[in-house]
């Protein structure tokens, strides 16, 4: 299974895929980060974001996309532009017929990590080790993003098998 990981963020949305199946050993196959700039208007980064990920999605052909989940934080703007590009997110995978699965932040963490209370810094330092990195990915969003992808191969695998079968047949 190929997971396009998507930690959301309007400033800097983290994008990873990773390939492999429960039990066996993960690859990482890339990543980064699509930034935007705060000096453009939240429309015109919203496009810019819409149209990296389905670059992403066009070279990567992921089995399935994993997005972060918005949860309130104590800062509104935060949430408002993480939760826009989230749906940037979920219109892209959507759009290509795209199984898209929903994680928690604590439910990623304690896929990697053990801790559901696990900082970025490990967490980071988890998925350099689950992926045999010889560094961490920077920043943190990458990291994350992969993550994401390897929470989902972890927990929805069996799922999202099931679900990508169902969408192909369908397309």
């Amino acid at each position: 299974m190929r997971v396009l990981g998507i930690d959301p963020g309007l400033t800097r949305c983290g994008v990873g895929v990773v390939e492999g199946e429960t039990g066996r050993p993960l690859r990482l196959v890339d990543v980064g980060v699509v930034r935007t700039s705060s000096d453009l208007p939240v429309a015109q980064r919203l496009v810019s974001i819409d149209q990296a990920l389905d670059a992403w999605i066009e070279e990567h052909r992921p089995d399935v996309v994993a997005v972060e989940r918005v949860f309130a934080r104590s800062d509104v703007s935060t949430v408002m532009g993480t939760a826009q590009a989230s749906g940037i997110a979920l219109v892209c995978a959507a759009r290509r017929g795209l199984v898209v699965a929903l994680h928690t932040p604590s439910e990623v963490k304690a896929a990697v990590s053990g801790n559901g209370r696990a900082d970025k810094a490990q967490v980071g330092a988890i998925v350099t080790r689950i992926l045999k990195l010889s560094e961490r990915p920077t920043p943190a969003d990458a990291a994350d993003a992969l993550a994401l992808a390897i929470t989902h191969i972890w927990r929805g695998g069996a799922q999202a098998r099931i679900d990508a079968a169902m969408a192909k047949a369908r397309a």
